[in-house]
């Protein structure tokens, strides 16, 4: 009944959208003479804001076409080159240009945004690096005929990503796949599988919450796994694709979002507010990209969304050393030829700085000279993989790790 009551309340609102966009219309008309008062801006500012924290945002576009490589302007072309029902792995590829720069596999999240939350991480890396990323699917669209999706199909999608790219790839993972990346990787060492990659740069993840304890580790720890069950897990309505598949929705993951930060959020769109009514609009067009991006969600598969809750934040089985794939155990001990990088940003609130890095200790098998940590300071987790700091510090010890391993 969640998400059916959800999706009435947000076509009841349909309306007062409407009136919203029709009286900003008339309000805005150089005819209308309270265009030009301050009460005028103001009531027009009201009615922006209001449309853009009510309005439902579908998934956003990469809006990639052009990067920068040795001074000269190069098309991007983003293009599917493989993947599954669940996932489609695309290929930011240079028109034109014929490089011998490393690839790069980059894991995306699978936690309620879409992977177009890293446009800014691919658009720093692009220039120096062939570019792969993991595009999750809406679960909404994903037809119940192919089936569920647990963490073992998880492993299973990276895994051959990473056999179809190898050799001589890096696979970089930011936020919640960096215990999985860990994983799979582990799988192909204890396999000596020569798809094995050169080097692995996990950022801001989940890999042993225990080592830092926060507002996201102690909420999963307070509850049973069947309350998240119970509570957040709902059928998609029939009218999608995927009617009846079972999922944890994107707009719970939003609300968790929100509630972390609710004064942030709430004075964000106050200065935008403030903006619209001065006319300043390079600083309100900011704030739009930022939330048509932050507020675009999609669902998760039920499954795999339990099964991440159960593993990586209540029984901690990867550096328990009792996770298994298909039958065989996980052992990251078994790593020895793929680098490992760890990035952590400061100011992280999701996955606090100790997290991380407690994936060096697991990887006891990997020469001392193949680790490296990074700790950025002054950042949170989104400055992490985006924005000045992740561009000018944070990407080029990135870049420098896998030229110095690859």
């Amino acid at each position: 009944m969640l998400y059916s009551l959800y999706e009435f309340q947000h076509i009841a609102m349909t309306p007062f959208r409407m009136m919203s966009e029709t009286a900003r219309e008339l309000l805005t008309h150089p005819l209308v003479p309270m265009t030009y008062t301050h009460l005028g801006r103001s009531v027009v500012a009201g009615l922006e804001v209001i449309e853009s924290a009510t309005r439902h945002r579908g998934k956003p576009e990469w809006e990639l076409t052009h990067t920068k490589i040795a001074g000269r302007e190069v098309p991007l072309k983003p293009e599917r080159v493989g993947g599954t029902a669940f996932c489609d792995l695309i290929h930011f590829k240079r028109v034109g240009t014929k490089r011998n720069d490393p690839k790069i596999l980059l894991v995306a999240p699978m936690s309620g945004h879409h992977a177009t939350l890293l446009r800014g991480t691919v658009e720093a890396l692009v220039p120096d690096h062939e570019v792969y990323v993991t595009d999750w699917i809406d679960a909404r669209f994903v037809p119940a005929t192919a089936g569920t999706f647990g963490l073992e199909d998880y492993l299973d999608t990276l895994i051959d990503f990473m056999k179809r790219l190898a050799p001589e790839l890096n696979v970089m993972a930011v936020c919640q796949p960096a215990p999985l990346v860990l994983a799979a990787i582990s799988l192909l060492a204890q396999a000596d599988d020569p798809a094995q990659p050169k080097a692995m740069i996990l950022m801001g993840g989940p890999v042993d919450t225990r080592a830092a304890p926060t507002a996201v580790t102690r909420f999963a720890e307070s509850r049973p796994l069947a309350w998240f069950e119970h509570s957040l897990i709902d059928d998609v309505p029939a009218y999608y694709p995927g009617g009846g598949r079972a999922v944890y929705p994107g707009f719970l993951q939003l609300g968790g979002f929100l509630s972390m930060n609710p004064s942030r959020h709430f004075e964000s769109h106050v200065k935008m507010f403030r903006h619209l009514v001065q006319g300043d609009g390079d600083s309100v067009e900011s704030h739009r990209r930022f939330y048509d991006e932050y507020l675009a969600v999609m669902d998760v598969p039920a499954r795999y969304y339990l099964e991440t809750v159960d593993h990586v934040f209540k029984r901690h089985s990867l550096p328990e050393g009792t996770l298994t794939w298909r039958g065989e155990a996980i052992d990251p001990g078994a790593i020895s030829k793929t680098a490992l990088m760890t990035v952590e940003g400061e100011l992280d609130d999701i996955s606090a700085p100790g997290q991380t890095i407690a994936a060096h200790a697991m990887c006891s098998g990997l020469d001392q000279s193949k680790h490296e940590n990074f700790l950025q300071p002054g950042v949170g987790h989104y400055g992490i993989f985006n924005g000045r700091r992740w561009r000018e510090k944070i990407k080029p010890a990135i870049g420098a790790f896998v030229r110095e391993h690859g």
